[in-house]
């Protein structure tokens, strides 16, 4: 793990059996790139570039490099309160799990993880993902060799989407919450009133047999 700190949404997991990728991530996303942001949007301004391209945020990189190590990896973080907002999994990871099967044991864990799948052409198609894994909007698949602004471009929004996915899910649960609570405000009272109504009858019936 890099020094960055971690902060909700910025962790992300490579899972892949090659050293090397690992680093070329860490290149591309990894906090150093942070200290030249400045620059780096002066020069992407001079150029006519897209200054959101140039510049880059401190995730916090984890690496594992088979999928059973991922998965361990992953509940470890959910159980810790800090969980992983993206994983990068590589298609082909032997002698383990490939990246198909670990994306399904991923999802058993941290069903709300957004995946980037890292697949050459010669790899599953995209059907035979969908078949295996069904229909989901937390997958992604980039084709290898893969550009560095796409997997830069590709953390940032799905990241973003994760944090947001966690707000709206927070807000509807708090909703439920205070729903709850009314509800259960409004059983009371009413079973307070009919209580109410009861002795009120009970005492009027007492007051009438008195006066006959």
């Amino acid at each position: 793990m890099n020094a960055s700190p971690a902060q909700p949404g910025n962790r992300i997991l490579i899972i892949d059996d090659n050293a090397s990728i690992h680093e070329d991530f860490r290149k591309i996303l990894g906090p150093d790139q942070d200290q030249n942001a400045g620059l780096d949007l002066v020069k992407a301004r001079m150029l006519g570039e897209d200054p959101a391209v140039s510049l880059r945020s401190g995730f916090v990189i984890d690496s594992a490099f088979q999928g059973q190590e991922g998965l361990a990896m992953a509940r470890q973080a959910a159980e810790e309160g800090s969980p992983y907002a993206l994983a990068f999994v590589d298609v082909r990871m032997p002698p383990g799990w490939d990246g198909v099967e670990t994306i399904g044991q991923l999802w058993k864990c941290c069903p709300e993880l957004q995946i980037v799948v890292c697949s050459a052409y010669s790899d599953y198609s995209w059907e035979e993902m969908i078949h295996q894994l069904g229909h989901s909007p937390n997958l992604v698949v980039l084709r290898k060799p893969f550009d560095n602004t796409e997997v830069l471009q590709l953390a940032h929004a799905l990241t973003e989407k994760w944090r947001l996915n966690r707000k709206v899910q927070s807000q509807l649960d708090n909703l439920e919450t205070l729903v709850r609570q009314r509800t259960a405000e409004l059983e009371a009272a009413n079973a307070s009133l009919k209580k109410e109504i009861a002795e009120r009858s009970k005492f009027e019936g007492v007051v009438q047999a008195i006066l006959k």
